[in-house]
């Protein structure tokens, strides 16, 4: 008879089969570039950044104050 249980290492494993690679890109020196063509240093680079999301209700406050100053 066989165990109908698996383990958690053999669900992730079907799962991670089934899903497409994302191929990461980033703007570099005014030009967009594979995150996986970087070499090993830049990589390192890369995924220490800090990105930051713009607050979209404070950007139109913003343009809104200084554009009546124009």
């Amino acid at each position: 008879m066989k165990n109908s249980q698996t383990t958690k290492g053999q669900i992730s494993n079907d799962a991670n089969a089934q899903r497409t690679p994302c191929e990461i890109w980033t703007r570099v020196m005014g030009y967009h570039r594979s995150v996986s063509h970087f070499n090993k240093g830049k990589k390192v680079e890369h995924f220490s950044r800090k990105h930051f999301n713009e607050n979209i209700s404070a950007n139109s406050l913003f343009t809104q104050k200084y554009s009546k100053a124009a």
